[in-house]
């Protein structure tokens, strides 16, 4: 039995696909060949028009050689991991300047979410 996950325009998995791809240098057609589904499914499974099963997700991650969870971690509560691999990504071609604006950055955003944790709450 596949359990379908919802691809839609809310849930960035298509987006994430899409990046992936291009990174692989790969075509939609490409890649929906290296999947086993049509062309038209791929696009649609890009702009987060259709539903794709998990087995179909295994396939497109195979195909890209990524793991499931680099594909799905917006959707993952427990995703730390991949989040992290993904700052270490783009971070990895930056100079000295912006990696030191950049961490500024990122411990006043941390500083400021701390601050105001109560009101995260409240949502």
């Amino acid at each position: 039995m596949v359990f379908p996950l919802k691809v839609n325009r809310n849930l960035p998995i298509g987006k994430r696909i899409k990046i992936e791809r291009i990174k692989a240098d790969l075509t939609q057609e490409n890649l929906a060949e290296m999947s086993g589904v049509s062309p038209a499914h791929m696009s649609n499974i890009e702009t987060g028009t259709t539903r794709v099963s998990l087995t179909t997700m295994v396939a497109i991650a195979n195909a890209l050689g990524v793991i499931l969870d680099a594909l799905v971690c917006d959707n993952l509560t427990h995703a730390r991991v991949q989040f992290e691999l993904d700052i270490a990504d783009t971070l990895s071609d930056c100079d000295t300047y912006e990696i030191r604006t950049i961490a500024d950055m990122a411990q006043a955003l941390k500083d400021t979410l701390r601050k105001d944790a109560h009101l995260r709450k409240q949502l």
